[in-house]
């Protein structure tokens, strides 16, 4: 665990890192932004949020603390020990599970967050998108994070620490299917390999519809995209 490029980064609270695909290439991951306080896009997200709130994949917990600091009934669930005490030094409440083990609260959540790319877990947008739509009460909302491109990808992937060694770095963060010419990993550090994939919104509306989950939303802000869905079972109340 003291070699987790990730359990590091988090520790530190800067990077470089990235998530590694098995043939090299790299996406960067924003260490810095999620380790420091909701920046103004992510307040806007926030502010949809309904009841209580689940963030799946919290990470270093930003959301919760800034939602448990408003009020609200909130929980933050991560794999990464880093991560649970990360959020718990911000005053986050916190656990340590995965999305797919028991949960407090199943079938009673007002809305499930899954940011910052967390629409990867587990490599199978159907299987997480038929999970969060057991956790959700009747009508219940998701706020899903979406890459902001056209992909529909499935990947083994690894987190890594590249200090050195870096290719020819001309992919930028929302390309991990870049060309020849596009960043490679060189040497660093490396965390254990883990199924990953990345979904752009017109993906993750086809998985939802599957899912039994309805497009209420969508919007972009500050380069980053997201879409607000429900379960089928919705009130007849008006959508904000």
């Amino acid at each position: 665990a003291a070699a987790d490029p990730y359990a590091t980064a988090l520790r530190t609270g800067r990077g470089p890192l990235f998530l590694r695909r098995a043939d090299g290439w790299l996406l960067p991951l924003e260490v810095e932004r999620w380790c420091g306080r909701a920046d103004l896009v992510d307040l806007a997200v926030l502010d949809r949020c309904e009841g209580s709130v689940l963030d799946v994949g919290c990470g270093p917990g930003r959301l919760v603390a800034e939602l448990a600091a408003r009020g609200r009934t909130v929980l933050g669930i991560d794999v990464s020990d880093a991560a649970v005490a990360h959020t718990t030094g911000l005053g986050g409440p916190v656990l340590r599970r995965s999305v797919f083990e028991v949960l407090p609260g199943e079938g009673r959540w007002d809305t499930v967050l899954l940011m910052d790319g967390n629409i990867g877990i587990g490599g199978d947008p159907a299987a997480l998108l038929g999970r969060v739509a057991a956790l959700l009460r009747p009508g219940g909302l998701l706020i899903a994070e979406t890459a902001p491109v056209d992909i529909d990808e499935r990947a083994q992937v690894e987190v890594v620490d590249v200090t050195t060694g870096l290719g020819d770095m001309t992919a930028g963060p929302d390309d991990m299917t870049a060309g020849p010419d596009g960043m490679t990993a060189g040497p660093g550090t490396r965390g254990t390999p883990f199924p990953w994939a990345r979904l752009g919104t017109p993906a993750l509306l086809r998985h939802a519809r599957v899912a039994g989950l309805r497009r209420v939303a969508q919007w972009g802000a500050g380069g980053r995209c997201f879409a607000a869905l429900r379960t089928r079972h919705a009130s007849s109340a008006a959508e904000p």
